[in-house]
């Protein structure tokens, strides 16, 4: 068995009365990957600043492996506004950073004792391509401007930043909070595939349900302030968790049963009691803690019934918008039917939030227009839409705008029982707002979209930041949600769960209606692929069949075509230098951003002219 890269032995962690876990131990070995899943608020990121040394504990040991490289994605990382997005990844503490910082100091001083086992050390860590591969990194996270200042970029892309930075640094033992919030479904993909890639350790927080099936081969649960392994991947741990509620409910079944027959007894006793009844009576009162503590499951069913809603619900007409040069909608038309649950999909950045912004009339179309039926009521809930009074208390936020939600057929509930249903019980709504952690706002923030009774939900990015039992309750009630549904997320296993068909943006105002939900749009897309791979694969096959023709037939060059070729050796031999000349400037890093962008596309058009130029010149020297 190897030695753990990091061990955690009877940790135990409380703010003030409240206690987030007691005496928990577990250990990561070389190549686990661990996924951590408890409700929000109940430790999961103050357990990870712990281990990263942000955050103290009550009592226990955190133990790592000597001289282990260990890497922590944050949740909400900082960065200094100034910087630029290069400057950021060269200010991160990291070994092959550290290392780059020391050999630079050597340079300039005269003193160049140890640069041999320097020059060694910068060779095994390959800190001479850092740069190249930052970039190349940071690119495929979709993070293009190299010198843009951090203050400049969203949430999102910061967030980005870090995960560069974190996967650059090549870590033995990764920590990761919410990896995939604000990665669109090709990063998040992509994601996937170079952690299941990678021999690193990991250990990461997230609810992605198909990202945690398909990395993780541990599951840790913390579950009324204890710790629960599950050694197998996300469907196991849903399989052997039911199976321990279970085992749990019929203990205390039979815990109750057995105080009925005690308190029995404890009723019929004369008032003075020897030791032997003494320890009885101590024995009842255990007992009964222990049959109290009945395990609520949270399954009632939800259903809300929405307000009415007729049969018009809304019509796009030739609606086109466009931010500078980037276009979002062309001449787009769409008739919504009724009951309709769409999913939105695409690249960030493809207009996704515009559309959703424009459909609210929150953004103006530069023309076209939706027209919204007379009986809609929409419900929307966005990432920028969390804003409370922190001085309130959770049951007063949600009362001031609905005392009660009408579930139809008679069945109302009050804000109290709406709250329970979305895992606040009473002591937690009588807290002040500001006590609850990122999570619990959210979900908070979630009651009081849906406590409106809308007709209509919008949906953007419901996902970030919530615990999976709470999306299991969401995604429930969005099941027998009686009215009309638009969700735009990057949580495939949410959008298979709850739409029925999907709106794709794949940029350049190119949108397209998918009849089914995500993991079938995906089989379509790989299929798509195959056939697109194997009609170039049979392109070429005909393009050299008919180039070998053409050599039997021993074709001459006409005087027309030799001039082409011999004037295409020029022009290739030009571009060639400009290529070079490009390339150059841009590895710079001096370029300002208006420039740098000219350059690179530049650079592009010439690859291209050299593909095209340099396939004729190939044609035009069979037949010399």
């Amino acid at each position: 068995m190897s030695h753990p890269l990091l061990q955690i032995d009877t940790l135990t962690k409380s703010f003030g009365d409240l206690l987030l876990f007691r005496d928990i131990s577990f250990g990561i070995a070389e190549g686990d990957k661990i996924g951590l899943i408890a409700r929000n608020g109940s430790g999961k990121t103050t357990l990870l600043n712990i281990i990263a040394g942000k955050e103290n504990y009550d009592n226990g040991r955190v133990v790592f492996r000597n001289d282990i490289r260990f890497a922590y994605l944050e949740q909400s990382p900082q960065f200094d506004p100034k910087l630029s997005v290069l400057e950021a990844c060269f200010s991160v503490d990291n070994e092959t950073v550290k290392l780059i910082a020391r050999y630079e100091e050597m340079l300039s001083t005269k003193d160049h004792t140890g640069l041999d086992e320097l020059l060694l050390q910068m060779d095994l860590l390959k800190a001479w391509d850092y740069e190249q591969r930052i970039k190349q990194i940071l690119t495929q996270l979709n993070i293009t401007n190299f010198h843009q200042k951090m203050g400049e970029l969203s949430g999102g892309q910061v967030k980005r930043v870090a995960l560069a930075n974190v996967l650059i640094s090549e870590p033995e033992l990764v920590i990761m909070d919410e990896p995939t919030n604000h990665l669109d479904l090709e990063m998040v993909e992509w994601l996937e595939e170079h952690l299941n890639r990678n021999r690193m350790s990991l250990l990461m927080v997230t609810h992605d349900r198909y990202f945690l099936d398909r990395i993780c081969t541990q599951i840790l649960e913390i579950d009324e302030q204890q710790l629960f392994s599950y050694k197998g991947n996300f469907s196991y741990y849903l399989e052997k968790r039911d199976e321990r509620i279970t085992a749990q409910n019929t203990e205390v079944e039979r815990a109750r049963n057995l105080m009925r027959k005690e308190l029995d007894w404890m009723r019929r006793q004369p008032q003075a009691r020897g030791t032997k009844a003494k320890s009885r009576i101590d024995a009842f009162y255990s007992l009964e803690e222990k049959a109290q503590r009945r395990r609520e499951e949270d399954n009632v069913r939800l259903a809300a019934r929405g307000t009415y809603i007729g049969k018009k619900i809304f019509e796009a007409k030739h609606v086109c918008k466009r931010f500078g040069d980037i276009r979002i909608t062309d001449d787009f038309s769409y008739v919504f039917s009724r009951y309709e649950k769409m999913g939105i999909v695409g690249n960030n950045g493809t207009g996704k939030s515009t559309f959703v912004r424009m459909l609210l009339d929150k953004e103006t179309p530069d023309s076209g227009s939706f027209e919204i039926g007379e009986t809609v009521n929409f419900g929307y809930y966005s990432q920028e839409g969390l804003q409370f009074d922190e001085q309130m208390k959770v049951i007063d936020v949600v009362q001031n705008i609905a005392e009660v939600i009408d579930l139809g057929n008679g069945r109302k509930l009050t804000a109290s029982q709406f709250l329970q249903h979305f895992l606040f019980p009473p002591e937690k709504q009588h807290n002040y707002v500001y006590k609850l952690s990122g999570g619990e706002k959210r979900r908070l923030y979630l009651c009081t979209v849906l406590i409106t009774n809308p007709n209509f939900l919008v949906l953007d990015e419901p996902t970030n930041d919530l615990d999976i039992i709470t999306l299991n309750v969401l995604e429930e009630y969005l099941t027998g949600f009686n009215g009309c549904l638009i969700v735009v997320s990057h949580d495939r296993y949410f959008m298979d769960k709850v739409v029925d068909h999907l709106l794709v943006f794949h940029g350049n105002a190119k949108i397209q209606d998918f009849p089914g939900n995500y993991t079938r749009y995906r089989e379509w897309k790989i299929e798509e692929q195959k056939k697109q791979t194997e009609e170039v694969k049979i392109t070429k096959q005909e393009s050299e069949q008919r180039r070998s023709r053409t050599t039997d037939e021993k074709k001459k060059l006409t005087f027309k075509e030799r001039r082409e070729f011999e004037a295409l050796e020029t022009e290739i031999e030009q571009l060639e230098k400009e290529k070079i000349a490009i390339s150059e400037a841009l590895s710079s890093g001096n370029l300002p951003s208006g420039e740098l962008m000219e350059k690179s596309s530049r650079l592009s058009e010439i690859m291209t002219q050299i593909d095209e130029k340099t396939m004729r010149w190939l044609e035009l020297s069979e037949l010399a």
